[in-house]
């Protein structure tokens, strides 16, 4: 049973791509245990003590920033002009309640605007269309003067969604902000607790948490430099697609279990990995759905591509409405993917390993 406490501090953490600070201070205290470290790109590693050193590497990988915006002008009234940090669609934005983060660590909160149809003419109601630069975010003053000397906001600030993780027992679903990725940041955690138990592993497993995903896979590229993995799951908060797609259509289904994804934008997978993965999830009753996607990609893009090629196995936990404020995952697929990597890491073995890596 997977300790949800930790998803909500997780969750619930300020840090849109460059920003990730209060994530990683979440991360390195449910990793204290272990050895860890960050660099200056706000990257973090965790290795277990029993690592040893053996032969194989295996990276569990999952990044660490969020969608959100970036300060970009403060206005003569008050109103700050953003720009978007990663791959927001614009009717999502407004009418929200957001956090700015200040030079000196305060939350202020605002809202995104949206004009009311009461001033709204014909044509403005007929058009689906809305830039970012119509955007704004007001917090509660009226010049650019009270921004400054109130908030001491400043052109370059952060800021991130307003929204409080909660935890349905009845339902069994998770809601709150960040799943992508904050989901699988909490699976990397929990599979190396339950991987420090086990004690005849024939592999290194170093937890790569990685930043700035959401605007260009940044972090991944330098994760895999340094732990220089031979093997790696990348463990991610995929989007559902179950609102969308008929029962048997759908390949992103909420109580469905572990997505294992074998195609996106920026990766194909191994499929002799995926096939290990299915055989093991098939013999120890553990729910997946294969999943291809048409668009997309996830920290394997950069990963797959590092040392001599990394076959990279993809685990994505669906979840609702991801790239916006607000999102719905389900506890039983996220202890799917942490059963299901743990059982992966377990049962690998020098042949197996040379099988996957075609040796």
């Amino acid at each position: 049973m997977v300790n949800l406490e930790v998803l909500k501090e997780l969750s619930d953490a300020f840090g849109p791509s460059g920003f990730e600070d209060d994530v990683v201070e979440v991360i390195k205290k449910h990793c204290k245990d272990m050895i860890v470290e960050n660099d200056a790109m706000n990257n973090v590693f965790a290795r277990l003590k029993s690592n040893g050193n053996k032969k194989i590497t295996v990276m569990l990988d999952a990044h660490t920033d969020e969608v959100g915006f970036m300060v970009q002008a403060i206005n003569d009234n008050g109103l700050l002009s953003i720009v978007k940090l990663g791959g927001w669609h614009n009717t999502t934005i407004p009418a929200h309640t957001v956090y700015i983060k200040n030079r000196d660590g305060e939350l202020i909160r605002g809202i995104t605007t949206s004009k009311p149809s009461h001033f709204m003419s014909a044509a403005e109601k007929a058009s689906s269309s809305l830039e970012i630069e119509d955007i704004f975010i007001d917090v509660g003053v009226s010049s650019r003067e009270e921004v400054i000397d109130i908030f001491k906001i400043k052109v370059g600030d952060p800021v991130a969604p307003n929204v409080e993780f909660d935890f349905n027992e009845k339902t069994g679903i998770c809601f709150g902000k960040a799943f992508d990725n904050r989901v699988g940041c909490f699976c990397i955690i929990e599979t190396l607790r339950a991987l420090a138990k086990v004690t005849d592993l024939e592999v290194n497993v170093v937890g790569a948490f990685a930043a700035q995903e959401e605007v260009g896979i940044r972090g991944a590229q330098i994760t895999t430099n340094v732990v220089n993995p031979d093997l790696a799951i990348v463990f991610e908060g995929s989007p559902a697609d179950d609102l969308y797609y008929s029962k048997n259509i759908s390949q992103g289904t909420l109580k469905n279990g572990a997505q294992i994804r074998n195609l996106d934008q920026g990766y194909i997978g191994n499929p002799l990995f995926i096939r290990f993965a299915e055989e093991l999830a098939d013999n120890n009753s553990i729910r997946y759905q294969n999943a291809v996607r048409r668009g997309g990609s996830t920290d394997a893009a950069k990963i797959s591509l590092g040392n001599k090629a990394v076959p990279c196995l993809v685990l994505g936990i669906p979840s609702r409405y991801v790239h916006s404020h607000y999102n719905y995952c389900a506890k039983d697929d996220i202890e799917a993917a942490v059963s299901l990597a743990v059982e992966v890491i377990k049962n690998l073995n020098e042949q197996l390993i040379n099988k996957i890596m075609r040796k």
